[in-house]
């Protein structure tokens, strides 16, 4: 499967326990699901998974089955007990891609000081980049735009396709 810039297979999972519970209404999927939509990507699936790592790592997994290249997260990439969406996802991948992370904290911390507190990451799972945002649905959706110019070909990288660098 292509992973165009304007194609891309894109996979969410919004990880709450509230959430998946139906507690209270998920909100930072579907802004995902805008966002994604707006850059011309398929969203081919979307999933809510309570706060739990194997429940999480399946659901990545079924995505990625899916033919998802792109696999968006929201949710549990803070500090609380229950937050464990990095150790997930870290546990399955292949390799880390250490900027995502680190471009996301640096523009967020200039719209918030409590962004330094984000575990917010980017790993190539089988073949799919998996990139986990923050759970407010304004931090993901902004986290997301601020990586945007590298997800084409990083998604091209883990799907395989001969790229010209």
């Amino acid at each position: 499967m292509s992973a165009s810039t304007a194609s891309i297979p894109t996979g969410i999972i919004t990880i709450s326990d509230r959430a998946s519970q139906g507690i209270y209404e998920d909100l930072g999927g579907p802004a995902l699901r805008t966002a994604a939509e707006g850059y011309g990507w398929q969203v081919v699936a979307e999933v809510i998974v309570p706060d739990d790592l194997e429940r999480i790592q399946a659901a990545i997994r079924s995505l990625i089955s899916q033919g998802c290249g792109l696999v968006l997260t929201t949710g549990g990439t803070g500090v609380d007990a229950r937050d464990v969406t990095p150790e997930a996802i870290r546990s399955i991948m292949r390799v880390e891609i250490p900027g995502f992370g680190e471009l996301m904290r640096m523009r967020s911390v200039e719209i918030t000081p409590n962004a330094i507190l984000s575990r917010s990451l980017a790993a190539i799972v089988d073949s799919a980049l998996v990139i986990a945002l923050p759970g407010k649905p304004q931090g993901a959706v902004e986290c997301l735009s601020f990586v945007l110019g590298a997800i084409p070909h990083a998604v091209k990288l883990a799907m395989r396709v001969p790229t010209s660098c």
